[in-house]
């Protein structure tokens, strides 16, 4: 088992709602999941807790930064789509929505100061379909036994890096990095303009940047 797939709990807890393990290789869009499950069709649900849990347990885990506050975070959000299917709008994107549920639950937990500043959060990002800088980019390429050697204390550095952008930037760059949302998804999450949310994200790689230069890892080589 891969130290990732270790540290990721399973969505026992949302699975356990609609009784059961999840359909394997669905092809049906999210969007239809959510409408099949709403006329009554649990196994549809199933799917979408398998196809999101993870990134969906990553943005929280990067928002409150501790794996136990992230763990209730991501079962407290499959519970809502549960409580709130009746709610969603067929024409609306369900990741939109998921992670207008996930933003939100994890500002209040924040705001409550339950949760302290644990552990290095050892987790990757994806990689860009955009045409953006992403944060595999902020530090140029390195050879790959220096990657191997580097990689925990990069990975520390942009963690303590992340922890010290501004709320906003933040926010719009996890769910870019870690969520992997479009913009115009993210500007919809968010309440804002999608010009707004390149702005952010430009001063947050910006920032980034900037800080991990600080601590040594240059963009020269």
């Amino acid at each position: 088992m891969s130290a990732d797939a270790a540290a990721k709990p399973a969505p026992a807890a949302a699975l356990a709602v609609a009784g059961g393990g999840a359909r394997a290789a669905d092809q049906r869009s999210d969007e239809e999941l959510m409408t099949a499950y709403r006329g009554g069709d649990p196994a549809a649900y199933r799917v979408l807790v398998e196809r999101h849990h993870g990134p969906v347990y990553r943005f929280c885990l990067r928002s409150l930064r501790s794996p136990e506050a992230a763990a209730d975070a991501a079962q407290e959000v499959f519970l809502r789509v549960v409580k709130n299917a009746s709610s969603w709008e067929p024409r609306a994107k369900f990741t939109t929505w998921v992670y207008t549920i996930a933003r939100n639950h994890c500002i209040d937990e924040a705001r409550k100061g339950r949760f302290r500043k644990t552990e290095s959060l050892h987790e990757t990002v994806g990689k860009d379909g955009e045409g953006e800088e992403r944060i595999e980019r902020v530090v140029a390429d390195a050879p790959a036994a220096d990657r191997v050697a580097h990689g925990a204390r990069l990975r520390k550095a942009i963690d303590a890096a992340l922890a010290e952008l501004p709320e906003e930037q933040r926010e719009v760059f996890l769910l870019r990095e870690i969520s992997g949302l479009q913009f115009k998804d993210i500007a919809d999450a968010t309440g804002v303009g999608e010009n707004t949310v390149k702005s952010r994200m430009r001063y947050a790689l910006s920032a980034l940047k900037k800080t991990l230069k600080q601590r040594g890892f240059d963009d020269t080589g």
